[in-house]
């Protein structure tokens, strides 16, 4: 029974590990069986092997790997900018009420405005290149972190707090011991969602912006009618942020929030 159960929980790690690449591939399927019974144009809808025979292409080339780190350099600066200044932003602005009120009108008014929507303007400001990129990206993560960071803060229960600082712990003891692991589930979410929002905003900025990068390899194929290297690229733009998400920011959440003992790692392998 101990073989059977151990074998079991085995076949069940696997399926769920396998699990969330079946809509994929019945993506995949649906678009393979309707090419082949449609034959659309190329210029219209390539074919899976003429996209995959594109990217092999580019990639032994070298051109695929090089518009690749030029996107990724480019989300590291303008994320990591967000990141740092939204949680700091947001942590200060959490701990006092009367700020937030006051901020809070600010805050829903920019964060309803779009990133792109600033393209135009920044392409005045700062020119076409890196830092329009940068601008974009902070923009959209700075403040979905910063909004966040804010909820996470003000959502610590104060019983927790005043319990501590019944027990001799100082302002600053007991942000560190309760209000940052209170709130650290919020703040990471708001990092997982605002990369999201800056890759794409990335993507977008590159089209026009940029002399490299997937978003300009796409601006590039579409010029000359190459949907195969249209797909391509958006087929890498997912792939790199599934990767991103689900073997880098979902790991390090996991570890995270283990770490400040707020989830439990449950025996079957998954929290």
């Amino acid at each position: 029974m101990n073989v059977k159960s151990a074998s079991r929980r085995r076949l069940d790690r696997i399926v769920w590990r396998l699990l969330p690449a079946a809509p994929i591939l019945l993506i995949a399927l649906a678009w393979s069986i309707y090419w082949n019974i449609a034959h659309p144009p190329l210029s219209v809808l390539p074919s899976i092997s003429g996209v995959l025979e594109s990217v092999v292409e580019l990639a032994q080339s070298g051109r695929l790997l090089t518009d690749i780190l030029a996107s990724l350099w480019r989300l590291l600066l303008g994320a990591a900018l967000g990141i740092v200044m939204g949680v700091a932003a947001g942590f200060v602005t959490g701990l006092n009420k009367k700020v937030a009120e006051f901020l809070n009108p600010l805050l829903v008014f920019f964060n309803a405005i779009s990133g792109i929507v600033w393209l135009p303007l920044m392409i005045g400001w700062v020119g076409i290149g890196t830092g329009l990129a940068v601008f974009l990206i902070w923009n959209s993560v700075f403040f979905i972190v910063f909004q966040n960071t804010v909820l996470g803060v003000q959502l610590v229960p104060e019983v927790l707090e005043q319990s501590v600082r019944t027990l001799g712990a100082g302002r600053w003891e007991t942000i560190r011991s309760v209000t940052f692991p209170g709130a650290l589930p919020y703040i990471l979410n708001g990092m997982r969602s605002g990369l999201g929002f800056g890759w794409r905003a990335l993507i977008a900025a590159e089209l026009v912006g940029a002399t490299t990068g997937l978003g300009q390899m796409i601006f590039r194929a579409a010029d000359f009618s190459r949907t195969d290297i249209i797909v391509g690229g958006c087929l890498m733009i997912g792939v790199i942020a599934m990767a991103m998400d689900r073997w880098l920011l979902l790991p390090i959440e996991r570890r995270t929030v283990q770490r400040w003992g707020l989830v439990a790692r449950s025996e079957g392998g998954r929290p």
